[in-house]
């Protein structure tokens, strides 16, 4: 059995559900259009990450165009919104990009995350994923959805290749 730790060292992709992952879940409502609240410190983490060469890909059923404006300017080049089947896109990504499973880290925190999850190399969850999410999962954040999950998942990997803190991140 291989051990959270140990898969951490394997990564080079990153995929991240929206809501409840990059946002807590909640929606608001403002003038009849939905608002979504995204973490700064996700945010930097994200860009940090691509801008160090690691695949960065959002699947999400939610459909939102500020969120997708959001994410490509963070470097994020493959928005997946209103997407009703996780595992196609995966197996799509993989393909178009010669990805492994073994490479891959996802974090997502509800059924609909639950099949893709269970076909990667690093499964994770923020600590307020539903139940039968947290069953599945190679880790459990200790940070809730939109409270810096991502960011959690992100610099432990890159802690862990060496890849965090380094000369790069001052020189941007």
């Amino acid at each position: 059995m291989t051990s959270f730790k140990e898969r951490l060292n394997h990564i080079t992709t990153f995929i991240f559900d929206v809501d409840g992952v990059l946002t807590d879940g909640g929606v608001s409502l403002f003038k009849g259009e939905v608002v979504r609240t995204l973490n700064s410190r996700d945010g930097y983490a994200l860009q940090y990450a691509a801008k160090m060469g690691y695949k960065i890909f959002i699947i999400s059923g939610g459909n939102s165009k500020e969120v997708e404006n959001r994410l490509a300017n963070l470097g994020i080049t493959e928005v997946f919104m209103g997407s009703n089947n996780k595992v196609e896109i995966y197996n799509n990504l993989k393909s178009k990009y010669d990805i492994k499973d073994i490479n891959v880290a996802y974090m997502g925190d509800d059924i609909p995350d639950y099949k893709v999850m269970q076909l990667v190399g690093l499964s994770s969850c923020p600590q307020d994923a539903a139940v039968e999410i947290k069953h599945i999962s190679h880790y459990q954040s200790p940070f809730m959805g939109g409270r810096h999950c991502v960011r959690d998942l992100i610099e432990q990997v890159l802690r862990a290749q060496e890849k965090w803190f380094t000369q790069e991140a001052f020189e941007w």
